[in-house]
């Protein structure tokens, strides 16, 4: 199993914070956002290593952050998308498109976006996904509010787990289920990304494609309990700075 962080965005709506400083290297209570992530990842078994992909713009600063968090048991590799405004950046499902066929990944990819932090850890998520291989499982969280889940990608998801809708931003959600940017692709699927972009030519948001995807085939949910945040806005950034409660519980 391999893991891709997505963290090749330009982070506009945090300006000044990400002016000069990617989005996943801001820091929370002293520690940089991904290195919540790689908390989450180094307790999976069978990964052989972690990826995360950048831009042109910020390529410099992640490889100065891998040499700082690589060691002997945890392989970071930095890749860059080419990409060097947010005009012109792939997108989420364009980059592990771009990611897939560039490293030659041939097997089980999870995949994270780099705003995301929460506390629970990845244990159950796995456990789960591995059960319901070779289909694909998806991240998450029940935010317990419809009016705040217009913000996001809203799911709907049957007694068995099963993805039975998916509406971005809806202005009328059908429940407060929503996805957390938090993906497991087992390696038969991850030609199915290719399959999308040609068809649907939509490479930004991932919610897109889970969406298509779920109309071809089951695709499974996982929800998380605990906290989570979605670093996408100065207001997200001061609440998680002022109560995220640490690294994650056991």
């Amino acid at each position: 199993m391999q893991a891709l962080i997505l963290a090749a965005g330009y982070g506009t709506r945090l300006y000044p914070l990400t002016k000069h400083t990617p989005k996943p290297l801001l820091t929370i209570q002293g520690r940089a956002l991904v290195d919540y992530l790689l908390d989450k990842i180094d307790g999976i078994q069978g990964l052989t290593q972690v990826c995360v992909v950048t831009n042109d713009k910020f390529e410099p600063h992640f490889q100065k952050w891998a040499l700082k968090n690589s060691t002997s048991k945890r392989k970071i590799v930095v890749v860059n998308d080419g990409t060097k405004s947010n005009e012109d950046r792939l997108g989420s499902i364009g980059d592990i498109s771009f990611v897939f066929k560039k490293n030659k990944i041939d097997e089980d990819l999870l995949v994270l976006g780099g705003d995301n932090l929460f506390d629970q850890n990845l244990k159950a998520f796995i456990s789960l996904c591995l059960k319901k291989s070779p289909q694909v499982t998806v991240g998450i969280y029940d935010i317990k509010d419809k009016e705040q889940a217009k913000k996001f990608g809203v799911i709907g998801l049957n007694k068995n787990k099963v993805i039975e809708s998916f509406e971005e931003k809806p202005q009328n959600p059908k429940s407060s289920l929503i996805g957390m940017c938090l993906y497991f692709f087992p390696r038969q699927t991850l030609y199915l990304i290719d399959k999308y972009l040609a068809e649907c030519k939509k490479n930004d948001t991932s919610g897109d494609y889970i969406k298509w995807l779920s109309q071809q085939q089951e695709v499974y949910g996982f929800v998380f309990d605990g906290t989570w945040y979605d670093i996408g806005s100065i207001e997200s950034y001061k609440d998680a700075e002022a109560n995220f409660c640490g690294s994650g519980r056991k």
